[in-house]
């Protein structure tokens, strides 16, 4: 009797498993009434997928060597279990590409796919799923240019769907949930891996393999957020949104980063003026310094009209304007607590919202 009882048992138990499998999930989160089990309505969350690790297969179970861009936004919600009971999901695929290869192109579609979703009422939150090596990247650029207080989550993974322990299903549950939740509303972009929520201007990748990668150095997490809630530390701040136009088309103007170290010569300034570069960013060594022969290359660049801002290749801290470099005489901006990367973004939107002078360049630079 007893063998016969726990044959039934495993019967019934491999019965809910294939009803409650990732096919039957996606459906369910899907086609919902709309209503949680607790009769409470459901948030309606767009997935954008745009590919990278969190999309990738490997060819065995390691999660070092892998392919990104595999696996489509709809296996990605039916991999994760419970995520229907947080919200009416639908998912659009953007593109499915490494996001060492993001380009404005596809900055441009995620614009006008966002856009058209909350104008068309479509969706109360959005989640954009993203490679890690460019995300802080795009989800700067969305929080710049996007004309709306309703969240966006931009979310990624470091290790691909099919690796041991692999954290995309969880950090895509943090982010619906984020994505669907009251108190994200007039937060802007935002960006959650590993159950912290970064806003865009913070946050970075700060390790190359590990999980908890995403941190903000200057100034600390916006949030955290696990399977309880969602904690947000701080009120969100008010300002006009988009703060700048979207550019009409790609790519945007070229702007160029020169990457300080000991022993430079100011060839690549010199490479960059030549090459049609309409702005350069200095990723510099220390409060954003470099080497004499560079800075008067640089100097010469502004002359001729080129927007030059100065940054730092260190990992957190302000490149303080005025400080190590006389940024008046030399007609600089300091981008203060602006990485490089961004402070490139920036620099190129500027330009395409007709920018010409680098007083008006640092003003932006200040601007959180």
């Amino acid at each position: 009797m007893l063998g016969r009882s726990i044959l039934v048992l495993t019967l019934i138990v491999g019965a809910a498993g294939l009803v409650c499998g990732p096919a039957h999930r996606l459906a369910l989160a899907q086609e919902s009434s709309g209503a949680r089990s607790d009769g409470k309505k459901l948030p309606r969350v767009l997935v954008l997928a745009t590919g990278g690790t969190i999309a990738g297969k490997a060819s065995d179970t390691s999660a070092i060597g892998y392919t990104a861009g595999q696996v489509t936004g709809e296996d990605l919600i039916a991999a994760v279990p419970g995520i229907e009971e947080l919200a009416t999901l639908s998912t659009d695929q953007i593109s499915n590409i490494g996001s060492q290869d993001m380009n404005d192109e596809v900055w441009l579609k995620l614009h006008a796919r966002i856009t058209k979703a909350f104008e068309d009422d479509e969706a109360d939150g959005i989640v954009v799923t993203h490679g890690t090596d460019t995300l802080e990247e795009t989800a700067f650029f969305l929080e710049q240019v996007l004309p709306t207080d309703k969240p966006v989550v931009v979310v990624g993974s470091m290790r691909p769907s099919t690796a041991i322990s692999a954290d995309g299903p969880a950090n895509l549950y943090d982010a619906v949930k984020v994505a669907g939740h009251p108190d994200s509303q007039g937060r802007g972009v935002l960006v959650v891996m590993n159950d912290v929520i970064h806003e865009t201007r913070d946050v970075t990748k700060t390790n190359t393999t590990s999980l908890q990668t995403f941190r903000s150095p200057n100034a600390g997490p916006a949030g955290y957020v696990d399977p309880a809630s969602v904690q947000f530390i701080h009120r969100a701040a008010e300002y006009p949104r988009p703060r700048f136009e979207v550019p009409a088309k790609a790519p945007m103007s070229r702007v160029d980063i020169i990457y300080s170290h000991s022993n430079m010569t100011a060839d690549l300034a010199n490479a960059s003026v030549k090459g049609g570069a309409k702005g350069i960013v200095l990723a510099g060594v220390g409060d954003g310094n470099t080497s004499e022969v560079v800075l008067d290359a640089l100097a010469k660049a502004a002359k001729k009209g080129v927007l030059v801002v100065r940054s730092t290749r260190v990992g957190r801290g302000f490149t303080k304007r005025n400080a190590e470099v006389d940024d008046d005489k030399m007609g600089f901006a300091a981008s203060l607590d602006l990485s490089p990367q961004k402070s490139r973004i920036l620099l190129q939107l500027q330009i395409a919202n007709g920018v010409t002078d680098i007083e008006t360049v640092q003003e932006g630079m200040a601007l959180r």
